[in-house]
């Protein structure tokens, strides 16, 4: 067994594995019924997607910028919005909506997908489909609502700056400049969001039939074709000593 797992691949291996067919053919089929006989006894959870439109409005924030700032500009600006997603203040707002903690929010109930500037999906997660539902529902509004009070800490920081350019010294003024500044998230006052879709979400399986079963068949496939190779041995050849006359 060692020499034949340390030998090398002859045609003699190749051969032994063709005509076998039947045998690594009726294993991908088992295979292909009991990944799905595995997703029937243990079917993946539920996953609902809820939709957030995201506008940057670049026209107006770089209207004479070339295409390499542009796409600079709203990776940077969608990485931030990101982060309010994920953020602590977000999730929170979704545990006491969902009754999950934050933790378990971070580890399988959220999933995102975003397109930068376009539709947000926020994803959730559960073997039921109408928390599923539910819990994508609640972090797209949550989302929803961090941003709008991030572009209006926005507005109000660029009021409040200008303000204080033309006093300087007024101490009420620095206050709520400090202020404000410690509940900037960076967002950009030009930022539109709207939500789109949070109501009567359809949740399907997070991974359909076909995956499982098309897995099973590659693994007991595979598996198949291994043991041909090292156990279904290898074609007798014609030893036998030519006759003498």
């Amino acid at each position: 067994m060692r020499t034949r797992l340390l030998a090398s691949p002859s045609l003699e291996d190749v051969i032994v594995l063709l005509r076998a067919w039947r045998f690594w053919l009726a294993g991908a089929l088992l295979g292909g019924l009991l990944g799905g006989a595995y997703y029937l006894a243990f079917p993946p959870p539920f996953r609902a997607a809820a939709t957030v439109v995201v506008d940057f409005n670049l026209e107006k924030t770089w209207p004479d910028s070339p295409d390499s700032q542009l796409f600079y500009y709203l990776d940077r600006e969608s990485r931030k919005l990101s982060e309010v997603a994920w953020s602590d203040a977000t999730l929170a707002q979704v545990a006491q909506k969902t009754g999950f903690s934050v933790i378990e929010l971070r580890t399988g109930k959220l999933d995102l997908s975003q397109p930068q500037d376009g539709g947000w999906h926020f994803y959730g997660v559960d073997p039921h489909a109408d928390i599923a539902g539910k819990v994508a529902t609640a972090w797209a509004e949550a989302f929803t609502a961090q941003v709008r009070q991030g572009i209006q800490t926005a507005v109000d920081l660029d009021a409040t700056r200008k303000a204080l350019a033309l006093k300087p010294g007024d101490a009420g003024l620095q206050a709520t400049t400090t202020a404000l500044e410690a509940k900037s998230q960076a967002i950009t006052p030009e930022l539109q969001i709207s939500l789109a879709q949070d109501k009567d979400l359809p949740a399907v399986r997070k991974t359909g039939i076909g995956s499982y079963t098309l897995a099973g068949a590659a693994i007991c496939l595979a598996l198949a074709c291994l043991w041909i190779l090292f156990f279904g041995g290898r074609p007798q050849t014609d030893r036998r000593q030519p006759s003498r006359p």
